[in-house]
């Protein structure tokens, strides 16, 4: 059996999951708590990171490494298109969410107001969420611009991209943290990504401390 090691609001053990489903491999997820640093789990990502995804006698880290393994692999339905120029813009937003809106959103948003919660470290820093709320603006603005010329975030198909925006939102989205008004476009496109089978696992986590909000699991949010 495969096994994924992950934290249900990582955003990127959720885009593997999402790559998994997608393609429809099996998988056992193994909740990790990767801050404690355990000794386990540090001999299988010495990096102390989720996901891990453990396929066979391989141990595999870091998220768009295996997004890509899994594309190399089980290359269908694929989650990056054909052609240099395509498979560039796929990984430069995939890049984009996972770097750029990480660190100007997620860590703001997601770290003060639920991680410091859960792994004790004190009270939320009201000036990086203020930071956060502010960023998150702009990363849907973005988003818009690029939606308005596209059917999916890199182009006419659904892609890797998609799934790494998704992965992001969600976890905002478990607490609220997303202004779906902001843009019709942008609500759209998530409500397409929301309904497909491969997600809904990620609307069925429940974390403890922090219950789901009403909209979060409903399809015609």
């Amino acid at each position: 059996m495969n096994r994924l090691y992950h934290y249900p609001l990582s955003p990127f053990s959720r885009k593997v999951r999402l790559s998994l489903a997608e393609k429809r491999i099996e998988v056992e997820l193994v909740e990790e708590r990767y801050w404690e640093q355990d000794a386990d789990f540090l001999r299988r990502n010495p990096a102390g990171k989720v996901p891990v995804l453990k396929m066979g006698n391989r141990m595999m880290a870091d998220s768009t490494a295996i997004c890509e393994y899994l594309e190399e692999t089980h290359p269908t339905p694929p989650l990056l298109p054909s052609g240099a120029d395509s498979r560039y813009e796929v990984r430069r937003l995939v890049a984009w969410f996972d770097d750029k809106f990480n660190e100007e959103v997620t860590t703001k948003l997601m770290g003060e107001r639920v991680f410091r919660k859960v792994m004790g470290t004190g009270y939320p820093d009201s000036a990086n969420v203020k930071a956060g709320s502010k960023a998150v603006k702009y990363h849907l603005d973005y988003m818009h611009w690029l939606l308005d010329q596209r059917r999916w975030l890199a182009g006419n198909e659904m892609s890797l991209a998609d799934f790494a925006a998704a992965s992001h939102l969600s976890c905002l989205d478990y607490v609220s943290d997303v202004d779906w008004n902001r843009s019709v476009i942008v609500k759209d496109w998530y409500a397409k990504i929301k309904s497909r089978p491969a997600f809904r696992s990620i609307l069925a986590d429940q974390i403890s401390g922090f219950p789901q909000p009403s909209h979060y699991n409903d399809l015609d949010f």
